[in-house]
């Protein structure tokens, strides 16, 4: 394992520069630059750049005394939440070098670049190149490597001025790690400051003056917290980071020397990308049903568009599609610009977030069965890839279709859900029967058979959103309505059927839900009703209610 730690130490004057030169301000060169905050009452300093570091200021000082000092010196707002947030994308710019960025607040990144120095050029080339970069960027940084992140944090902070002294050779042994950090100051184990104190009083201040002592007098009065990051730092126990986006299960990417500025330039891109990734999916028998693209622009803006697919793609003209269609919503959102393209893009990312099992299909053109599923799946992979490229325009969670609940309740029994997270062609419902089919299978068998009522419809051309309370009278009290009155209307009953009955699940059954007996009603002028008796008489109430809960043809 192998880790860049980034130290930002300037990060928040940083910040406030790069402020002043969007609006067309300059700092005096040789006047420091600070930002303030109110500390209990007072204007302190919270963040120096290195000019103020020269001159002797610290955080922690009072205005007036740093005023008195240096009258030249620059303050600004000290703004937490820009200095988080300018951190964060400095961590999603860091996604370039590798998919593992992890933030290390408060001014700080962590890398895990275990396997990926050598497409830099090596780990002194990646370092050197990560620290330009971000200098271009208008951020000073200082960049260190080491096989475990505290000696990666430790290095970048405390390491000296040199590149060399900030990379530990994976190589090294346990002796020989020793003499690289014992020198380190006991600052670079990141231990509270109420220890570190205690520590410098009893004269200890280096990592020197604890490696040759016992650990157990040590231990009692500071604590094991202090020896756990030794041991980090020794490579003794292992601490994993948390990047701030899970690595994608495949990724292709391409990297220019001038950046790219044309749209047709990178859907061109992005198409080639498409085919290298569909060659790694096929290689594993996988594909995507989640992407993204991530665009890094070269003065280090980071770009990302994500496209959600119902049914599992490694299809390259496909997958290039779809990101068209998310350029085109975005254009549309963005009076006309898919994007600002800035300077251009010099690095384009094709990643697979989510995955799938997606066995090749093969069809026999002499077996006639074979055939006729090989048109089904076309029609549903042209369905489906409707769906995605509706949803890739519209977003995924507004594309929806009608999915079927497992409740017996017919209001309940269809809900609209995001169509992309149908992925089996069982289902997608392909044809009227299989809709008819599916809304029969909320009813008992034993009161409806679709086989005595070819003609008639499963569920009424219009159901209403909640049944809607009827007055009736019936000629028993389990019997069929005689005449009802609707929205204020009086209807003569001519003909019925039914009684249809649906109870209540009977995992539900402690709850108020009342068994329901349905009847296909129709009046003198020949409308036809769907109306429903709610609770069995004696056994579940005294006195039954009647509802209207749908209207046929």
């Amino acid at each position: 394992m192998r880790f860049l730690s980034i130290s930002l130490p300037t990060l928040a004057t940083d910040r406030v520069i790069r402020l002043m030169r969007a609006r067309g301000l300059a700092k005096p060169p040789d006047a420091p630059l600070a930002t303030i905050a109110k500390i209990n009452g007072a204007q302190k300093l919270a963040a120096l750049d290195a000019r103020g570091w020269t001159l002797g200021l610290r955080p922690g000082m009072s205005l007036p005394d740093a005023r008195a000092m240096h009258p030249t010196l620059v303050c600004a707002d000290a703004d937490p939440e820009a200095e988080a947030e300018a951190l964060t994308h400095i961590a999603d710019w860091c996604r370039r070098f590798t998919p593992l960025a992890a933030l290390d607040a408060p001014d700080g990144v962590m890398l895990d670049v275990s396997g990926a120095a050598h497409l830099f050029g090596g780990e002194a080339s990646l370092q050197a190149d990560v620290e330009a970069r971000l200098q271009a960027q208008g951020f000073f940084a200082r960049a260190a490597l080491a096989s475990t992140p505290e000696a990666a944090f430790a290095l970048a902070r405390y390491g000296g001025a040199a590149h060399a002294a900030r990379i530990l050779p994976a190589t090294l042994d346990a002796a020989a790690l020793a003499r690289r950090i014992s020198d380190l100051p006991l600052a670079a184990l990141r231990i509270d400051p109420a220890t570190l104190k205690a520590l410098a009083e009893a004269g200890l201040r280096r990592v020197s003056d604890i490696l040759m002592r016992p650990r157990a007098p040590i231990a009692a009065r500071c604590g094991t917290e202090l020896y756990a990051r030794l041991d980090g730092l020794l490579g003794r126990a292992k601490t994993p980071i948390s990047p701030r986006f899970e690595a994608p299960a495949f990724m292709a990417e391409r990297r220019f020397l001038d950046g790219l500025v044309r749209r047709e330039d990178i859907e061109a891109s992005i198409l080639s990308l498409a085919q290298d990734l569909s060659k790694l999916l096929a290689r594993h028998g996988e594909g995507a049903r989640r992407l993204e693209v991530s665009l890094f622009r070269v003065d280090g803006a980071v770009m990302r568009f994500e496209a959600g697919a119902s049914r599992p793609l490694r299809e390259p003209g496909v997958i290039a599609r779809l990101f068209r269609e998310r350029f085109e919503a975005a254009s549309a959102a963005n009076d006309g610009e898919a994007f600002d393209v800035g300077y251009g893009f010099d690095v384009i990312r094709l990643a697979a977030l989510e995955v799938e099992r997606k066995d090749q299909e093969e069809a026999d053109c002499f077996d006639i069965e074979k055939c006729q599923g090989a048109q089904a799946n076309l029609a549903a992979a042209d369905l489906a890839d409707l769906v995605d490229r509706l949803g890739a325009r519209l977003g995924v969670r507004r594309v929806t279709r009608l999915a079927f609940n497992a409740v017996h309740t017919p209001e309940f029994a269809v809900t609209a859900a995001p169509a992309a997270q149908y992925a089996s062609k069982d289902q997608h419902i392909h044809d009227v029967n299989h809709i008819k089919q599916a809304a029969l299978s909320t009813r008992p068998k034993a009161f409806y058979d679709e086989a005595d009522f070819p003609h008639l419809p499963a569920r009424p051309i219009r159901l209403l959103p909640r049944p809607e309370p009827i007055e009736a009278i019936a000629g028993v009290p389990d019997g069929p309505p005689l005449r009802f009155r609707w929205r204020r209307v009086l209807h003569e009953v001519a003909a019925f059927e039914g009684p249809e009955r649906i109870a209540p699940e009977w995992w539900r059954r402690g709850e108020s839900a009342l068994t329901r007996d349905y009847f296909r009603a129709e009046d003198t002028e020949g409308r036809r009703f769907w109306v429903f008796r709610e609770g069995l008489f004696v056994s579940e109430t005294a006195r039954p209610r009647w509802f209207m809960h749908g209207l046929f043809a």
